[in-house]
């Protein structure tokens, strides 16, 4: 039989190889939060060729109509995404009317976005309940379905602890895409993060339900054994359900879907991956761990042969 859990160090050494680094990127520049928890105009625009003005003449037509932070990027298309604080419709009108003339050509309005500050608060304040509910929903249900098996309040937390390693890997890769690619923390990546949630929350439940099963049949069994057993048993379920299906189609809407369905479609693959590697590689070891109380020999030092 496949011996899984023997290396459980190596899988938590990976996963925060994998965690650390987009975490730090994020302390270091901050949460790249959009318009859509913050507040704000998303204005994206394009001229006629040859013809956009200079970014700092743009810069200064929103400083005449009393907007001083505009900050203006071009996309792929080669189209101008400016953002700024919230823009009336009669502000932007201005700014756009401002902009033909100067350019001396038509200006064609691709997409405007604006939230108020207080809507954006409200976002934000409710997706991290959101998150925070699903938690406590995950350790109650988990602790009422194994009420049977010993430790099952222990279930719970485990499943909790992997949870937040997929959150933790989800935002790493925003830390990363972020820092090279613009992106930003906006509703799709709300959508994405509870998607996540949703299948890591299932994929524990799977393992846990086999290890509940088996804790029945093989109660003679060694934990640790018992646990290992469980995880191999799984394993097919695990690599057909996920990665033969819902991980093919990420990784194809990821290649070849539109600009702004990229980062959504990143996000979703990298987290329903970690999701179903976290299951196996850090929810399961975190309970053998958590039985035989390993950690009050972490820093011990080994006792030498006289």
């Amino acid at each position: 039989m496949i011996d899984i859990l023997s290396k459980r160090y190596l899988y938590f050494a990976v996963s925060l190889l994998v965690i650390v680094p987009g975490l730090i990127l994020l302390a270091t520049g901050g949460l790249p939060l959009s318009i859509d928890f913050t507040g704000g105009s998303l204005l994206e625009i394009q001229f006629e060729a040859g013809k956009t003005p200079a970014t700092a003449e743009l810069v200064n037509l929103y400083e005449d109509a009393g907007i001083d932070d505009a900050q203006i990027t071009t996309t792929e298309t080669g189209a101008l995404q400016i953002r700024s604080s919230f823009l009336t419709n009669e502000v932007r009108d201005t700014i756009l009317n401002a902009m033909k003339e100067k350019s001396g050509s038509e200006v064609t309005v691709i997409r405007f976005d604006s939230v108020g500050p207080s809507i954006g608060k409200q976002v934000a304040s409710r997706a991290a309940l959101a998150v925070a509910v699903a938690a406590l929903a995950v350790v109650i249900y988990i602790t009422a379905a194994f009420r049977k098996v010993p430790n099952a309040f222990r279930y719970g937390v485990c499943a909790i602890i992997a949870m937040a390693h997929d959150v933790a890997v989800v935002f790493s890769v925003v830390g990363i895409g972020a820092m090279f690619f613009g992106w930003q923390i906006d509703s799709l990546f709300l959508t994405a993060l509870l998607t996540v949630i949703g299948f890591s929350v299932q994929d524990k439940v799977v393992v846990f339900d086999r290890i509940r099963e088996n804790s029945g049949l093989l109660r003679k069994l060694e934990y640790e054994k018992l646990v290992n057993h469980s995880i191999v048993q799984t394993l097919q379920r695990s690599i057909n359900t996920q990665l033969m299906t819902v991980e093919f189609l990420l990784l194809a809407l990821a290649l070849f879907g539109g600009i702004t369905l990229q980062e959504f479609s990143v996000i979703l693959l990298v987290g329903l991956f970690s999701g179903t590697y976290s299951s196996i590689f850090v929810a399961a070891p975190i309970l053998v761990l958590w039985e035989k109380r390993e950690w009050a020999t972490w820093f011990k030092r080994k006792e030498t042969n006289a």
